[in-house]
């Protein structure tokens, strides 16, 4: 790579946790009410559907960081 270049933003760092993604976006596609298209084609979905799928991702990311980091002594 050269000077200036980052890695795209797509590639994750740990590739083994590409499984635990698809899984939590399937579990959240479900308690949202979302389908998610068979053939993985996202072109025909809702944009607003798409960004609440990745919101609410997102969040329970950060909700679980956030246990880790606080060695799961949140209180909720």
């Amino acid at each position: 790579m050269m000077a200036g270049q980052s890695r795209s933003s797509n590639s994750l760092v740990v590739p083994q946790a590409s499984a635990a993604l698809d899984q939590m976006k399937y579990e959240v596609a479900q308690e949202l009410g979302i389908q998610i298209p068979q053939d993985g084609y996202y072109g025909y979905m809702a944009t607003r559907d798409t960004g609440a799928l990745g919101g609410y991702i997102t969040r329970k990311l950060v909700q679980i960081a956030e246990q880790q980091l606080a060695g799961s002594n949140i209180r909720h």
